[in-house]
């Protein structure tokens, strides 16, 4: 008597369990393929870095003077004198126009022409002190040219824990370390994991990433962003969703190599652009677009923003921080969700 087939549903295949782990590298090429391939990214990290800031100088940071248009003519003639290419210099009308756009980032300094007085310039501080070093050596130049002394004012301060500036560059870089190692890991740790339940961690971390670094950076850590909390811990959050999305992304189209290609884009490009060290108008032509599509640099500009600079950027950057989570979102959602593909390793 022929036994009944079963009735029972045969179990789902999740599509990281399509296929056996490959074979490691042996031999010779076993020898030689990781020094190749680590010594390509440190060589790509060393070059982008050093090109990026070996010797940096602004390309069209934008100014303001305050005069006549004549003035303006003359003051922006100085300034090309003695960084041609420099600046782009903005007439304003008034003082008062002209030190709103330093508290808002729209210019970096504000030089008002002396009207029987010294002239005087206006900067934030909050920019770094390279920043400010730049500013006030070009417009001193301008006004000793004149044989006027100029007087200056910090319109911006930086914070008290972060007298460099330097904190949000070195938060940046911590959550994108962190959400580069998090795509990474999952993949190792839970290679079988539902999509649902893998959104799910990445969600969790994310949300968990942006308090933690909100906390430690903020008024209850170092006082070194003193931005509302729950907007800094939200921008972070969603720098480690997008960052962690995109390596997963990268792990899952390019497997192995998927890993290296994540490091190149999203730690070497995305750092270096960022514009935590130096604002992106120092960047050369060639990488300054990156500052304007990678997570690392939208957020960091946005995070700057809510803490110093009239929420500067942060429309902006919250919107390309959630392209970039629902564009990776559905390629995960491809990939492990609707049908087989091979899987990730690390």
């Amino acid at each position: 008597m022929s036994t009944p087939p079963s009735t029972s549903a045969a179990p789902r295949h999740h599509a990281m369990d399509s296929a056996p782990q490959p074979p490691g590298a042996t031999g010779l090429k076993g020898v030689l393929l990781p020094v190749a391939i680590v010594l390509v990214i440190g060589s790509i990290f060393v070059s982008v870095f050093l090109a990026a800031f070996h010797a940096p100088r602004p390309h069209d940071l934008p100014v303001a003077v305050v005069g006549t248009t004549r003035q303006a003519e003359q003051v922006s003639a100085g300034l090309e004198s003695g960084l041609p290419g420099g600046f782009e210099v903005k007439r304003y009308a008034g003082v008062g126009p002209a030190r709103r756009a330093v508290e808002d980032r729209r210019v970096y300094a504000a030089y008002v022409t002396g009207s029987g007085g010294s002239p005087q310039l206006l900067y934030a501080g909050a920019n770094g002190p390279s920043v400010t070093s730049t500013v006030t050596g070009a417009f001193s130049g301008v006004a000793d040219a004149s044989g006027e002394r100029l007087t200056v004012r910090d319109v911006v301060p930086a914070a008290a824990g972060d007298t460099r500036g330097m904190s949000v560059f070195y938060a940046g870089f911590g959550i994108v370390l962190a959400g580069f190692l998090f795509g990474l890991m999952t993949y190792q740790m839970a290679p079988r994991l539902e999509y649902r339940w893998r959104l799910a961690s990445l969600t969790a971390f994310s949300v968990l990433g942006g308090v933690v670094v909100a906390t430690m950076a903020g008024g209850l850590g170092f006082s070194a962003l003193p931005g509302p909390f729950l907007g800094i811990a939200g921008v972070i959050a969603l720098m480690a969703a997008a960052i962690g999305s995109a390596t997963m992304v990268f792990m899952r189209l390019f497997g192995r190599a998927g890993m290296s290609l994540a490091a190149v884009v999203l730690l070497t490009f995305g750092n270096s652009t960022s514009g935590g060290t130096l604002p992106t108008a120092y960047l050369p032509a060639w990488l300054h677009p990156l500052s304007e599509i990678l997570p690392v640099g939208v957020g960091v500009r946005a995070v700057q923003g809510l803490s110093h600079f009239g929420n500067d950027g942060l429309t902006y950057g919250v919107a390309v921080l959630a392209a970039w989570i629902l564009v990776c979102g559905a390629v995960l959602y491809w990939r492990d969700a609707r049908g087989p593909g091979r899987p990730a390793t690390g």
